[in-house]
Parts: C-alpha cells; sequence; structure tokens
C-alpha cells in the first residue's frame, strides 16, 4: 500500500515539473541545464511512477526510482552545503537529506525483496 502511494506522490511530482518548471529552478545549481533536467525528471517520474503499479515491471522501476533517488541525493547534498539553502534553512536541508537516505534505502530493500513477475 505504501509503495502505491508513493508511485502516487511520484507521478505526481512529475506533472508538477511541467505545470509549475520555476518550482524546480533553486534546488539546481546555476551550471545545470535546468529546463532539460526539469523535463527528464518529470518524465522518469511518471513513466517510473506508473509502471510502479504494473507487477510485471515492478522490480525494474524500482530499481529506476532507486538509481533516480540516489541521483538527487546530490542534489540535496549541494544545496545543504550552500550559505542560504533553497529549502529554507540549514536544519530542513539536512532533514531532507535524511528522508532521502531513508528513501534510497527503503527503495533498495523493496528492489531485493521483490520478485520478478512472469
Amino acid at each position: 500500500m505504501l509503495l502505491k502511494i508513493f508511485a502516487g506522490i511520484l507521478i505526481f511530482a512529475g506533472i508538477y515539473h511541467f505545470v509549475n518548471p520555476a518550482f524546480y529552478d533553486p534546488i539546481m545549481p546555476d551550471w545545470f541545464p535546468k529546463r532539460m533536467a526539469n523535463a527528464a525528471g518529470g518524465i522518469a517520474e511518471i513513466i517510473l511512477g506508473v509502471l510502479l503499479f504494473l507487477p510485471n515491471f515492478r522490480k525494474l522501476a524500482l530499481l529506476g526510482t532507486l538509481i533516480l533517488m540516489v541521483m538527487f541525493l546530490g542534489i540535496h547534498v549541494w544545496d545543504l552545503l550552500r550559505p542560504r539553502p533553497a529549502i529554507g534553512t540549514h536544519t530542513v536541508a539536512a532533514i531532507r537529506l535524511a528522508v532521502q537516505m531513508l528513501l534510497v534505502y527503503w527503495l533498495f530493500r523493496l528492489y531485493q525483496q521483490e520478485e520478478v513477475a512472469h
């Protein structure tokens, strides 16, 4: 059940990349190609979120989502180390980083436990 809720949130977040792309700009480094990265992240989140609902693709979707969340760790570390984190305070940025690490661990454990559907 929790995975389905997460999949729904992932789809919503992916759609939000296109509804309000400026929302994601502050958490990306200035040197980063923001529009391209924003679109790629949105597409990936939508596709992975949908695939998490499909038993035949769930294991692959878990791996893809795990990789995506690991990639996001770098952005969260970068934001935490900034003089003024985009998310607000250093405390909030540290909590977000810790939650992201727990999410990575949870996805890894789910990936390990998921049987390949035939």
